[in-house]
């Protein structure tokens, strides 16, 4: 859902976003590039990082894009014309998603063993993030096929024509993300990186993806977000077929108030929408805002047991394609299983197969 309250945040750059292939300066040592998605979400933001690795100068890319020929065309017009000719050093994913993740393995051998005694071009990642993508590049876990499809019946999703395009979505994840580098290095909650001489300190965040990694720049003022924050619509958060019983929502709200502790006039850097000012507010809107669903769920749970198909046209008024029904079921599950997990629901499952939440008597 498009934000209401974009006028509480500022956008410093206007309306200038970097053209295809091509990068824009937004602080010192860095700089912005902008790929396109074939979703209704129709693109992400990418970061280059000055940086220096072993005596060699050269760049830390942040996020990748998915794996197409259109996106790795438009990286190589990145690095014929903005890197200063320069190597990519190293290539640093947020979490693990397919936008974020995808086209990895490609620049990691793009950029390994090039002449003149480079540093090996390696993908840094969380731990869990870095096992969950290698686990999903080679099977459909947690995003599509016969599993998936199971579990959304389990819980009220009885349209066969959507039923069967998930089973048909198996191969959804290795579409986007066919491969995973081997190696990686570890990133972990408060590890410092030294990028070209700036600081990035990692923040961990959960809810949207195991274990999403943004990065915080104090000498600089600026934060990469990934998809903790966007300015004009909310972070996913799932219950996907792998974790079944998870409470993602809870812990996306936790990993929100730990960034209050941030400035205010954080420049935040998100993987959608545009640079902006306003992070105290932001954080608060997307916390009023689940609040809110939170409140309409248990409404709903109280008028009668409900599942999460059935909760779909109280949490999102337009009409949903299959891509958003899958995360939209998600999404819905999420709200009921934060209130579930806390006591606050009831959970049966009938004699039908499906789960049905009401309100706690």
């Amino acid at each position: 859902m498009a934000n209401p309250r974009e006028s509480e945040l500022s956008y410093p750059l206007g309306e200038q976003l970097p053209a295809l292939g091509a990068a824009l300066d937004i602080a010192p040592g860095v700089r912005w590039v902008r790929m396109q998605l074939p979703f209704a979400l129709d693109h992400i933001n990418l970061w280059l990082l000055r940086d220096e690795i072993e005596g060699c100068a050269g760049w830390t890319v942040v996020d990748c894009g998915i794996t197409n020929a259109d996106t790795q065309a438009a990286w190589e017009q990145v690095f014929a014309r903005h890197l200063d000719g320069l190597p990519v050093l190293r290539v640093l994913a947020t979490h693990f998603h397919p936008d974020h993740l995808g086209l990895a393995h490609w620049l990691c051998e793009r950029w390994s063993g090039a002449p003149g005694g480079l540093p090996e071009c390696r993908l840094w990642i969380s731990a869990t993030d870095f096992q969950l993508a290698r686990l999903a590049s080679r099977s459909t876990e947690g995003l599509g096929g016969e599993s998936a499809a199971a579990f959304f019946a389990s819980h009220g999703l009885t349209d066969e024509d959507s039923l069967a395009k998930i089973r048909a979505r198996a191969a959804y994840y290795p579409s986007m993300v066919p491969a995973v580098p081997a190696r990686f290095r570890r990133l972990m909650d408060g590890q410092v990186l030294n990028v070209g001489g700036t600081a990035w300190r990692c923040l961990v965040g959960h809810g949207h993806s195991p274990e999403h990694i943004s990065l915080h720049a104090e000498s600089l003022g600026v934060l990469i977000s990934g998809d903790m924050v966007l300015p004009r619509i909310s972070t996913n958060v799932s219950v996907v077929d792998s974790e079944p019983e998870a409470d993602p929502l809870s812990l996306y709200l936790a990993s929100l108030r730990r960034l209050m502790a941030l400035p205010a006039d954080t420049l935040v850097l998100p993987s959608h929408g545009k640079p902006f000012r306003g992070l105290h507010a932001r954080l608060a809107q997307l916390i009023e805002h689940h609040d809110e669903r939170l409140a309409e769920t248990q409404v709903a749970c109280a008028a009668a047991p409900t599942h999460a198909a059935g909760l779909l046209p109280v949490l999102f008024k337009r009409p949903l394609d299959l891509h958003q029904t899958t995360f939209a079921m998600g999404e819905s599950l999420a709200h009921l299983h934060a209130l579930w997990l806390a006591g606050r629901l009831r959970r049966e499952r009938g004699a039908d197969g499906v789960y049905r939440f009401s309100a706690v008597i």
